[in-house]
């Protein structure tokens, strides 16, 4: 059976004897690496750099509550401002392994870059199993690039540690709930954010899309979930698809894009099923997205099981 807190103090001393010397850590404020960011933290303290890169690719209120979980944790840390950084380099790119690879390559710049200052020669991240696993590899299959494994680039200057790397979401979160996360129980957010929720080119318009979309989806089924309407899925989203249909608003014909709902019950992530929810549930999601995002015409919901389906749509 998996001892979170064995786990705790071997990951400790681990990086205490494998880093020789200053670190910094990818932290987007999600479980595996906020949770490998204490774990760091712990090990090395002031030798350790927490950044947060503002990809422009973030949930709502993300920077903010991630910058606010830092400090509660008392983890030395900087946010980077890379907005345009992203948006240009992803500009006119549709394909989603590209995606992958393109902001893999653009963290490690941005890492490798706020490193120098700081006197670091490691990075720590918080990749996990199946981020690996997916990624492919000598038996393996690759079924996507994850941007923290085969979307970094060939030649780096930094070392990687990697805390988690053998663990699995459930066995993370057990991880986090003996350091005391609050992100604990946070759903999955994937690394390269919401430039694959945005399926096709990525733009600021797809973005707000998406962004809000989900927004709405998060706070209604966890409302849902809180009125003992429905369990709360393992992890529920929207992504905006690269297809404009028609529809009218008031009584003026609209030709708007297509938001697809996705809501997911899995434990450990290599597999799911997709969540039954109540018709009534995704009615107000539905009704929310078409009236507070005036550029969406149409919603429909993901049926799909992984696999075939991956959860995310890219």
């Amino acid at each position: 059976m998996f001892d979170p807190n064995g786990f705790i103090a071997e990951a400790v001393a681990d990086l205490r004897a494998h880093v020789m010397g200053k670190a910094i850590i990818a932290a987007s404020g999600g479980v595996d690496s906020t949770t490998a960011a204490v774990l760091a933290s712990r090990a090395l303290g002031e030798n350790l750099l927490a950044v947060f890169v503002d990809t422009g690719l973030m949930r709502k209120g993300e920077v903010n509550d991630v910058a606010q979980t830092l400090k509660e944790m008392g983890v030395h840390h900087k946010i980077v401002d890379a907005r345009e950084e992203f948006f240009t380099a992803l500009r006119e790119v549709e394909d989603p392994e590209k995606k992958r690879v393109i902001i893999g390559n653009k963290f490690i710049d941005i890492f490798e870059r706020e490193a120098r200052p700081f006197g670091a020669e490691y990075l720590v991240q918080g990749t996990i199993a199946p981020d690996w696993i997916e990624s492919g590899g000598q038996l393996r299959d690759r079924i996507k690039t994850h941007h923290n494994v085969a979307g970094l680039p060939e030649v780096m200057h930094l070392t990687l540690a990697e805390p988690l790397r053998d663990l699995y979401k459930d066995e993370v979160r057990k991880v986090a709930r003996a350091l005391g996360l609050r992100v604990a129980e946070r759903q999955p957010f994937p690394g390269p954010a919401l430039a694959v929720r945005c399926l096709g080119e990525v733009t600021a318009e797809k973005i707000e899309i998406v962004r809000g979309a989900c927004a709405i989806v998060e706070e209604e089924i966890e409302a849902a979930a809180k009125a003992g309407t429905m369990a709360l899925p393992w992890q529920y989203f929207a992504v905006v698809l690269p297809v404009r249909t028609v529809g009218v608003h008031g009584d003026v014909r609209a030709y708007g894009w297509t938001v697809a709902v996705r809501a997911i019950e899995s434990v450990d992530g290599m597999s799911g099923r997709y969540a039954k929810m109540p018709h009534e549930v995704l009615d107000r999601i539905s009704t929310r997205i078409t009236n507070e995002l005036p550029n969406v015409t149409r919603v429909v919901y993901d049926v799909s099981n992984k696999p075939p389906a991956t959860i995310e749509w890219e």
